[in-house]
């Protein structure tokens, strides 16, 4: 439909749209005002159904075809137990076919057609036994389908439990599966069936699909069974599962419990598409109108709304977003929708926040299970943004290091996400090691938004699907410790009770951006880059205080941290966490080839490209004009182009390599000339441990030297670096006492077996600390 069709279409409810959507709002808040004055009614204590048997109820409307064809598979599964079909007024003989066919079958016949939900909730009254199995008429169930489903009700707080959906047709697209999830967003409802082969055992779920779930039939009676609010068809289960979840309940999923679906076998052939399309955005609306009490949510729901309403005008529709005539539909509703919100407000035990939480996996792990009180091997959850192996960064040489010692001292779970496919084969050593280990490659980030808050390294990261994998590894594996890389990943830290958040900040993210607005550069980048310190800067000191450890690389860092959010002091810990096994590198303080320098560091890091650019442009001319013979070697990995580097003296560009050592062994000088950045250079750790003597800027050198000559010699000028470099190349005895120096320095206090044994122990004590306070 083109722009001035819809614009023909809709321009009576486009004008009216205010009003539209500023009535129900001041209904709402009249309904809310009213509701607190008056005070919430008490609510009735919860019971443990009879799970030893149940009745199975099937609504039917006109589908005779389709109770000849599946009933007969319904009937071996129920094993006895009572069968009801809720006959809504059918034409086409559906009752009387089956008392002929199947007279064991009790049929509840209605004398009005009352909708799917009418007619569910009719068959739920009828039902004798505790549990009521609902199941649409569309429906083939696995002969041992019921057993898993009773077993679901394992105490007073289970609501629902729900079958794991196939499709008849194995060669269509798995819509449904019955692990449902559902979250807020862009000020609506946004709800998924999600397939997950890992989750082989009851799980939390948003919502138990009307045609494919067993309940507690008393449970269901209290919460007033399928809302009327929402006839004909869809989101009754959906708004089920929200009510029950903020009573307090649990509704869960049975993968063991097998049913096979025709997808919209029934409402599909009875109606459009565009009418079934229009029914659900009006519903959409009204569970909102019904269901969300914290006004900030209700606030963006009706802004959203008009403003969806309108760009389905202009640019056409999206299943996203209402239209003018949902709008209509709803409005025409709001009555019924304030009364059903006053109902919903007198069921909530828990708000719509804490609602949303409880069925990711990590919340429900957190909200219903009693976690060990004081761990002896905490079950640790690591989470990283980049690969590991082959350590090709800094960063990865910290992880790595960490991981292989880490392991000895606890149950280690591994989350990485890979740049390629073939970097799974490079991780197969931490496969064998961790208790399990998955990984992930190139998963997708939220799209670049206009104005956008969100830092973008941090938006680059943001993913559905991983926050799902992180959830469910933490429910699966009772996961104590959530232990966090980098500062972009603290967004998927959460306000849990008894599960620890812990994150590694490798740097300072807004110090790193704010060093390089410092140095010279295009103003342009420069108003960018101002930009994306304040929007890191605003992220850090809003996230970090979630966490209830954040470990730095050095004091230096604490420092620095500290003075912006004082807070923190008694979270934050050093000397835990950047470190390197002293034992991998063999001390050579003598037989280096002389007059060589060595330049490492992965060029996919912009400090290490600005530091060689520097080093290049205003160090080495000087220095070979000093020494003609001297000689660059530059290592690491995504190297710049050899025709882009300078012509003058001997440089070599070797880049990447397997493993460092045999270079930190062999060449005389370790230059760091960083200018940017944060964080401890393990590159420094490296060429201390293998007694390699460093120059360094003192920003590279930060957290390690802050005395010149101490265990590295520092310089911040070109002229000054250049001499610093030559004195250890004439002054063998200054370069093998600077060397000595710093392996004592590296083996005392930055080994990796005795700072991960510290590591372990700060879990133990962190998780006794927050259950402690829990208790």
């Amino acid at each position: 439909m083109g722009f001035w069709q819809r614009l023909g279409r809709n321009l009576p409810l486009l004008v009216a749209s205010p009003v539209l959507i500023g009535v129900p709002a001041v209904g709402l808040a009249l309904t809310d005002v009213w509701l607190r004055l008056r005070g919430r009614k008490a609510l009735v204590a919860d019971v443990r159904p009879d799970v030893t048997k149940a009745t199975i109820v099937i609504p039917n409307w006109n589908g005779r075809d389709l109770l000849e064809k599946y009933l007969p598979s319904v009937l071996v599964a129920a094993q006895g137990n009572e069968v009801i079909v809720v006959d809504d007024a059918s034409t086409d003989g559906s009752a009387e076919f089956l008392a002929e066919r199947f007279p064991t079958v009790r049929v509840i016949r209605n004398k009005t057609n009352l909708g799917f939900g009418g007619g569910s909730n009719a068959g739920f009254r009828a039902a004798t036994n505790d549990i009521v199995v609902l199941l649409n008429s569309d429906m083939r169930v696995a002969a041992d389908f019921l057993g898993p489903l009773l077993a679901g009700f394992t105490d007073e707080k289970v609501f629902a439990v729900s079958c794991q959906i196939f499709f008849s047709d194995p060669a269509k697209l798995r819509e449904e599966t019955g692990l449902t999830q559902a979250w807020w967003e862009n000020g609506g409802l946004r709800v998924r069936h999600r397939i997950d082969e890992r989750v082989d055992r009851l799980f939390p779920c948003f919502y138990g699909g009307g045609g494919s779930c067993a309940f507690d039939r008393r449970k269901f009676l209290q919460l007033g069974g399928f809302d009327e609010l929402l006839k004909p068809f869809y989101l009754e289960d959906t708004d089920l599962g929200m009510m029950a979840w903020k009573r307090g309940w649990k509704v869960l999923y049975q993968p063991a419990s097998h049913v096979f679906h025709e997808h919209r076998g029934t409402i599909g052939k009875k109606f459009s598409a565009a009418y079934i399309e229009s029914i659900l955005k009006k519903n959409f609306l009204l569970f909102c109108w019904k269901n969300i009490h914290e006004w900030p949510r209700l606030a963006e729901h009706l802004a959203y709304s008009w403003a969806g309403a309108v760009l389905s005008v202009l640019f056409g529709e999206s299943f996203e977003r209402p239209n003018p005539m949902a709008l209509w539909r709803a409005f025409l509703q709001l009555p019924e929708a304030m009364r059903a919100r006053a109902r919903a407000f007198d069921l909530a035990a828990v708000s719509d926040t804490e609602a949303f939480r409880r069925p990711l996996p990590g919340y429900f792990l957190d909200r219903f299970e009693k976690l060990e009180a004081d761990p002896e091997r905490p079950r640790t959850l690591f989470l990283s943004p980049y690969p590991i192996l082959p350590p090709i960064h800094g960063g990865a040489v910290f992880m790595s290091q960490t991981l292989y010692e880490l392991v000895k001292h606890v149950p280690v779970h591994l989350i990485v996400l890979l740049d390629e496919e073939w970097q799974r084969g490079a991780h197969e050593p931490l496969s064998e090691v961790c208790a399990t280990a998955e990984y992930f490659v190139r998963m997708e980030g939220r799209p670049k938004g206009f104005g956008s808050l969100t830092p973008f390294a941090v938006r680059e990261f943001a993913n559905d699907d991983l926050r799902w994998a992180i959830h469910r590894t933490m429910l699966l594996h009772r996961v104590d410790v959530l232990q966090i890389e980098y500062t972009n990943m603290g967004q998927y830290a959460e306000e849990f009770g008894q599960i620890v958040n812990i994150l590694f900040e490798h740097d300072v993210y807004f110090q790193s951006i704010g060093r390089s607005l410092a140095k010279p550069g295009n103003p342009l980048g420069k108003v960018s880059a101002a930009y994306e310190y304040l929007r890191a800067l605003r992220y850090e000191l809003m996230m970090l205080p979630k966490m209830d450890r954040v470990q730095m690389c050095s004091r230096e860092n604490e420092k620095y941290l500290g003075e912006f959010a004082p807070e923190l002091r008694g979270k934050m810990q050093s000397g835990l966490r950047a470190g390197i096994d002293t034992t991998r590198y063999r001390y050579e303080p003598a037989g280096r080839e002389p007059e060589t320098l060595l330049f490492l560091g992965s060029f996919r890091h912009i400090p290490n490209r600005e530091a060689l650019t520097w080093f290049l442009q205003q160090v080495w001319p000087g220095l070979v004009a000093a020494r003609p013979s001297v000689k660059l070697v530059i290592i690491g990995s995504d190297p710049p182009p050899r025709h882009s580097l300078p012509e003058v003296g001997q440089i070599e560009m070797i880049g990447f390599v397997d493993d460092v050592r045999e270079a930190l062994a062999r060449y005389a000088v370790f230059i760091c000339p960083i200018l940017t950045g944060s964080g401890v250079r393990v590159k420094l750790l490296e060429a201390y441990a293998a007694g390699m003597p460093v120059v360094s800027t003192t920003v590279g050198a930060e957290g390690l030297a802050e005395t010149d000559g101490d265990t590295c010699l520092l310089a911040d000028e070109p002229q000054a670096f250049a001499d610093k470099v030559l004195q250890l190349m004439e002054d063998p005895a200054l370069a093998a006492a600077l060397a000595g120096r710093a392996r004592a320095e590296v083996v005392e206090h930055w080994d990796m077996a005795t700072i991960t044994a510290q590591l372990a122990e700060s879990y133990r004590e962190a998780v006794r600390e927050k259950r402690r306070s829990k208790l």
